[in-house]
């Protein structure tokens, strides 16, 4: 296990919107990422369109190249950065159809093997006080159901529509904080974790 090695991780949020307040918060905290020596990819689900979920499509006419795209690219980091908008108290139809179609088998590998073994940090941005954390604690079940580590720290930002600048960033140094203790727990977990390669 190399602990110099940077970790690489995957970014992105659980919404389409354009102008989501989690995608903002996305790419300030793979901004934060970076600064603590990670190797950030920040994507947008929207970029990869899938179909629900449904076993009879995919006995018909297997995975989609989109899910095997999102396959590989989870294969290919150390650790997962979601952002989670939270829909009635839990997470959003497009992230769990993201999970499902990435968990699903290929080949000969072993199951789950997109997941097994990563570390994730969790955020959520909210126009309501409780910034999304109720969608977390969904998020937090899942993930740690099909074998990704989640931080234990976590960051929920309510009043989220006026919690960006101009820039992007957080208006607000505390919250600014939050994310780069966070962060930086996140980045020093995966590294420690990272297989060595050498």
């Amino acid at each position: 296990m190399s602990e110099s090695s940077d970790p690489k991780i995957l970014c992105f949020a659980g919404s389409a919107r354009e102008e989501s307040c989690n995608k903002k918060l996305t790419r300030a905290a793979a901004d934060w990422a970076a600064r603590h020596g990670a190797e950030t990819t920040v994507i947008d689900l929207r970029d990869f369109a899938l179909p629900l979920y449904d076993g009879d499509l995919e006995d018909a006419e297997g995975i989609p190249e989109n899910a095997d795209r999102l396959y590989e690219l989870f294969k290919a980091h150390d650790a997962l950065l979601i952002a989670s908008p939270e829909y009635n108290s839990s997470i959003s139809p497009l992230l769990k159809n993201t999970i499902d179609w990435v968990s699903r088998p290929r080949g000969d590998e072993a199951p789950l093997t997109a997941y097994m073994g990563k570390v994730a940090g969790l955020l959520a941005a909210s126009p309501g006080q409780l910034g999304g954390l109720r969608g977390l604690v969904h998020l937090r079940s899942i993930l740690g159901n099909i074998g990704v580590v989640v931080i234990p720290e976590q960051v929920a930002i309510g009043g989220a529509y006026g919690a960006f600048a101009a820039d992007g960033s957080l208006s607000d140094e505390g919250q600014a904080k939050m994310i780069s203790n966070m962060v930086d727990s996140l980045v020093s977990v995966a590294r420690r974790l990272k297989p060595s390669t050498g």
